[in-house]
């Protein structure tokens, strides 16, 4: 059966045509528009790239931040029968930005007026590029049109030959190449996912296998709309089902456009946010200020809210069971008068958040489902469009630290080293198949091959299956740790509860490629730092030294006697720590667009710190590299 993203669309506008399907803040307050107006303006895009030389199978890219331009415009490029080239606005032009245009082989180009600037640097370098269109208003230059030109040339398209036109939805195919999502390269370069047009409804029809949206519900994206991940639950999700989609009011630079979205969310009043740790991280860092700034007596009162239902919840999956029950009326005052005022800053309607990305904190899921906004992990890939599993709000659904239930109907095994299938509750590699498996990687065979083997792809991660079918994600096998011994152990868990549990630990790494012993690089929170050895009277000579002992102890908490012994192996907790001053970011390529650290290279950038911690003198904490690196960060 034919159904694709157009076939999908379609469906929905003529069952849902006069309801709001987006809304975006214009005139200080947020505007809607139907599914029948966004059909409307994205035929009259379609057209326009059709009317400007646009031909099926063309490649059309889009540079901006999510509005509803950004939809309506890869809508209407798919109408044209193009092929959408999907850019994260972090990508700087001269490496990154310049290689995915050229290898994409771009032939157009919607650009908003933010990141046109990174486009006319590089444009002498991109002689493929033919079209350049710009949301917002700002003086042109030559081969650039704008936006509002581009569907006026449509509608004259239209009205000369709409049959025309419309004919090249229609002749659209399941296998017909729908995006080229480029991979965020946290092990290699980026590679080119292309995923079809049945990959993204296929990947519609799971993810609606194990969670529900109402047609009347609403959502903000606040993540990128690049990734396949948006596309999907962001707002794919929400067009099968006739709901609504809102994006965060672009402001004039990135940082203005993040402290929109708090306004946003109590504007919009989502029922559901899409997530990744970094930014659940925050908006917790934000809930806990808030609560502290309002004394101490609220913050006790807090925390033993917190305490009771943790308890009352147990892993979320025994919610209330057994003796747990005793704890309902505690736990229904605690919400009455600490956790309902919490959600009233998320709008009041938030009723979960669908986690992606990195894996996230059991810790920190027990937070959110305590104060009554669950957040549910999931977990994908982009080469699977991306979802594989997830937690979901259906009864017994969810589980805290698994990444939830396998996608219906979707084939998982885990395979051992040598490509023989495991039993439940035994580790090795997550391999899948299903209508949602790429079709493979933008000119690039070889590493096609070696992903996707009969039809099946191997994930490059490492997890299992609980007998009672809930999928653990352990971290990726390229990311291992391997002892001298040849055994291995996934880090990953280990680095986010020692950050997440740690005031004075912004950033780990923890390296182990058959050494002696397991090391860490460490980026301090110098401010954290400095308030504990003020507090403690510490002379300014002797802070160095005495920052450097404080980190040694937090990792010292995860071993035989301390707080946290016992939640991961001691042989792999760090016996030496390198203590760096320059944080894993960005900007220095430490940390790619989606906010994972890219190990290899960390381990790269600091290969002479990891190399001289493996010597008896940078074993020690104190040693002279680490002293100097606090003291840079004015300790």
């Amino acid at each position: 059966m034919k159904k694709t993203i157009i076939d999908l669309f379609e469906a929905s506008v003529e069952k849902y045509g006069s309801k709001t399907f987006l809304l975006e803040k214009r005139h200080r307050e947020f505007q809607p528009t139907t599914y029948a107006e966004t059909r409307d303006q994205a035929l009259q895009v379609g057209a326009g790239l059709a009317a400007l030389g646009i031909r099926p199978g063309d490649k059309v890219a889009i540079l901006s931040e999510g509005c509803n331009a950004w939809i309506v415009s890869e809508l209407g490029l798919f109408y044209a029968g193009a092929v959408s080239v999907p850019l994260s606005v972090k990508l700087e032009e001269s490496n990154d930005l310049l290689f995915r245009l050229r290898h994409a082989e771009v032939k157009a180009l919607f650009v908003s007026k933010q990141q046109l600037p990174k486009i006319r640097r590089i444009r002498t370098e991109l002689p493929a590029v033919e079209h350049i269109v710009v949301f917002g208003h700002l003086p042109l230059e030559a081969g650039e049109t704008a936006f509002g030109t581009l569907k006026r040339l449509g509608r004259d398209y239209l009205d000369a030959r709409r049959d025309g036109f419309m004919a090249i939805g229609r002749a659209i195919r399941n296998g017909d190449i729908a995006t080229i999502t480029y991979t965020s390269g946290t092990t290699a370069d980026p590679k080119g996912v292309v995923l079809t047009h049945r990959n993204y409804t296929a990947n519609v029809e799971q993810s609606l296998s194990r969670i529900d949206i109402p047609s009347s519900y609403r959502t903000l994206i606040i993540l990128p709309l690049d990734h396949c991940f948006a596309h999907v639950v962001g707002f794919y999700i929400m067009i099968a089902c006739g709901a609504t989609v809102a994006t965060v009011q672009i402001g004039s630079t990135p940082m203005e456009t993040l402290k929109n979205i708090p306004q946003n969310i109590r504007e919009v009043r989502p029922h559901f946010l899409l997530s990744v740790p970094a930014l659940a991280k925050n908006f917790r860092k934000s809930i806990e200020s808030s609560i502290r700034a309002k004394g101490a007596f609220t913050e006790r009162l807090f925390r033993l809210a917190l305490r009771t239902a943790y308890a009352y919840n147990g892993d979320g999956y025994s919610r209330g069971r057994g003796w747990r029950c005793v704890l309902r009326p505690a736990v229904a005052l605690f919400d009455l008068v600490l956790f309902r005022k919490v959600r009233q800053a998320f709008g009041g309607s938030l009723r979960f958040f669908v986690g992606g990305g990195a894996l996230l904190d059991a810790e920190l899921q027990r937070f959110y489902y305590a104060i009554g906004i669950p957040m549910f992990q999931g977990y994908g890939l982009s080469e699977a469009t991306p979802v594989i599993s997830t937690n979901s709000p259906r009864r017994h659904w969810h589980r805290f630290g698994s990444s939830g239930k396998i996608l219906q109907p979707l084939e998982l095994k885990i395979l051992d080293e040598e490509g023989r299938e495991l039993p439940r509750g035994q580790k090795g590699e997550i391999v899948i198949r299903g209508e949602n498996v790429m079709a493979g990687y933008w000119k690039n065979p070889e590493a096609t091959a070696e992903t996707v083997r009969d039809g099946w792809l191997h994930t490059g991660d490492m997890g299992y299956v609980s007998e009672d079918g809930f999928l653990y994600v352990l971290g990726r096998f390229k990311s291992l740790l391997i002892a001298s011994d040849g055994e291995k152990y996934s880090p990953e868990g280990m680095e986010e509860a020692i950050v997440d549990q740690s005031p004075y630990i912004d950033q780990i790494l923890i390296h182990n490629n058959q050494s002696p012993f397991t090391g860490a690089l460490v980026v301090p929170n110098g401010e954290a730092l400095r308030r504990l050895l003020t507090a403690r009277g510490v002379a300014a000579e002797e802070r160095p030294a005495a920052a450097a002992r404080i980190l040694e102890e937090e990792i010292a908490r995860y071993r035989a006697g301390g707080p946290h012994a016992g939640a991961f192996p001691e042989r792999w907790l760090p016996a030496g720590l390198a203590i760096v001053d320059e944080a894993f970011t960005e900007q220095n390529g430490l940390v790619n667009s989606t906010m994972k650290v890219v190990r290899s290279k960390v381990e790269e950038h600091f290969a002479d710190r990891l190399d001289y911690l493996y010597t008896p003198e940078g074993r020690r904490t104190d040693n002279p590299r680490n002293l100097a690196s606090l003291r840079r960060l004015g300790l």
